[in-house]
């Protein structure tokens, strides 16, 4: 049985053509120069906000502070309104649950969790639903584990689904599965699953909420000598020193995933930021210039996808195109089933795979959409009959133009 090929926690692409046309129509993402100054946040085209328990839901009473999500929206309207992608990671569904259930305070066992997961999920989505919804956007409850992230046939479904989501201007809502994830493979914290939504929808910024406005040198609670941090340019030995690992009865995260998450994200080519979450209307206030911590990167989602793409992965076959498709690539096009000729290699959907010309030129490199024997069936075949002939509905392209790196040996 072939083992699952992993996907490594790094970059991921804009994999909807709509928000490409968006993008285009208006001035791209700048790429900050480091060292010259920090980015504003409506300079950004598709964000991912983080939002903890312990900001969402009120620890004595176990309810949700309405007013504050309330503002939250608004501040997601906005963006939303500028033209930009707005995803929300967003945990609470333990600390709701375990107050609808009666759960007695302290550390839960694994099945009490999985229990108040299953509770609070409901209310979790109805809320945010509710909360968005006022502001006339849709949200979409999508629930992963790591596995979802890790595994590159999983990945690309939830990425698909992410990108569709977009594509309809929707609001996704991700939160880990907390009633299916075991001790094993749960992430334990969101901060770390928002880094990994961030490079697999492409965004150009995460936003991570906390209880404190960014990093500083020592934590401030025991150093008041400990200085704040406001730019971030590359993570250092120094910067995970000054992570510390505290985090609370409801929330598994702290400032040390905080740092994780901003090495994953970097490698995707996201930028980062850290900020204090408990005002009303957070987002507007990053904008105003609050204090926060950035955590900037030179390389930008694209690039670093393609680079991934490029060199990171082992090619398990190889597809030959004829000689439109090849005119096609060269002219930014995906590769459809219908320009290729030919096929080698055991591949799996996700798989690395070569792409070469008729002349058995090396093209570039990308991910392939079929495993072998299903790219065999469709292969020099038009995408409206891929349905027809699998016996159901299919990807239009074998390999995304997203998914492509060309000119590569």
């Amino acid at each position: 049985m072939r083992r699952p090929r992993p996907c490594p926690p790094g970059p991921a692409l804009y994999n909807d053509a709509l928000f490409a046309k968006r993008q285009a129509a208006q001035s791209p993402t700048p790429r900050v120069p480091l060292s010259v100054q920090t980015p504003s946040l409506h300079q950004f085209r598709r964000i991912v906000v983080k939002v903890g328990s312990s900001l969402l839901v009120d620890r004595e009473r176990g309810r949700l502070r309405q007013a504050w999500l309330a503002a939250l929206a608004e501040d997601l309207s906005d963006l939303h309104q500028r033209g930009a992608d707005v995803l929300v990671v967003s945990s609470g569904a333990i600390a709701l649950g375990r107050t609808v259930l009666a759960l007695p305070s302290g550390p839960l066992r694994l099945e009490e969790s999985q229990a108040a997961a299953a509770v609070g999920q409901i209310a979790l989505a109805r809320t945010w639903a509710e909360a968005l919804g006022h502001h006339g956007l849709t949200a979409g409850q999508i629930l992963l584990t790591l596995a979802d992230t890790e595994e590159r046939r999983r990945y690309l479904n939830a990425r698909a689904t992410l990108g569709r989501l977009l594509d309809l201007r929707a609001v996704p809502v991700i939160n880990e599965n907390d009633t299916v994830a075991t001790t094993e493979i749960r992430y334990g914290d969101n901060d770390r699953l928002a880094a990994r939504v961030a490079t697999m929808a492409g965004a150009d910024l995460l936003v991570l909420f906390s209880d404190i406005d960014g990093l500083y040198t020592a934590p401030p609670a025991r150093d008041p000598a400990a200085r704040h941090i406001p730019l971030v340019e590359r993570i250092t030995p120094e910067i995970d020193a000054m992570a510390g690992g505290a985090a609370s009865e409801l929330s598994r995260g702290g400032m040390r995933t905080k740092i994780e998450a901003g090495k994953i994200a970097a490698s995707g080519g996201t930028h980062m930021l850290i900020a204090d979450g408990r005002a009303k209307n957070p987002l507007a206030a990053i904008a105003a210039g609050a204090r926060c911590t950035w955590f900037l990167t030179a390389s930008t989602p694209a690039t670093a996808r393609k680079t991934w793409i490029a060199g990171s992965l082992e090619p398990r076959g190889t597809l030959h195109v004829d000689a439109g498709a090849a005119r096609a690539l060269a002219g930014g096009a995906s590769l459809l089933p219908v320009g290729v000729s030919r096929i080698e290699g055991d591949f799996a959907r996700g798989d690395a795979v070569l792409i070469r010309d008729p002349d058995g030129r090396l093209l570039g490199r990308g991910l392939v959409a079929y495993d072998a024997g299903e790219a065999a069936l469709v292969l020099g075949k038009a995408s409206r009959d891929i349905g027809a002939i699998l016996g159901y509905p299919g990807r239009a392209e074998m390999i995304h133009r997203d998914d492509m790196a060309l000119g590569v040996v």
